[in-house]
């Protein structure tokens, strides 16, 4: 997973690089939480242009950061959903809650 934070419009996106599963949700989450908490950015983006495979970890692992954006007052955001992403975001009623930019 790459991170990028943007100074001027303390935007930070992370931009996930490999398939999500158990094995890697334990080091995305961590990541991805020690970055916010480094930032403290106004918006988060998770970009899901290069992931190929997720399954239902995926799901909890962004659950989990909507919350933790939201404790330190911050909004999360997804973009460039795969269409197998999409279909799993959809089927879980999680784009009623997280926005897709």
């Amino acid at each position: 997973m790459e991170a990028k934070f943007y100074e001027e419009d303390k935007l930070l996106v992370f931009k996930i690089t490999s398939e999500i599963d158990d094995h890697s949700v334990q080091e995305i989450r961590r990541r991805a939480d020690y970055e916010m908490e480094r930032y403290m950015p106004k918006k988060v983006i998770f970009d899901f242009n290069s992931v190929t495979f997720m399954d239902s970890s995926g799901i909890g692992l962004i659950i989990g950061r909507y919350k933790f954006a939201k404790m330190i007052g911050a909004k999360l955001a997804i973009r460039n959903l795969t269409e197998s992403v999409r279909r799993i975001f959809d089927m879980s009623g999680i784009l009623k809650l997280i926005p897709v930019v």
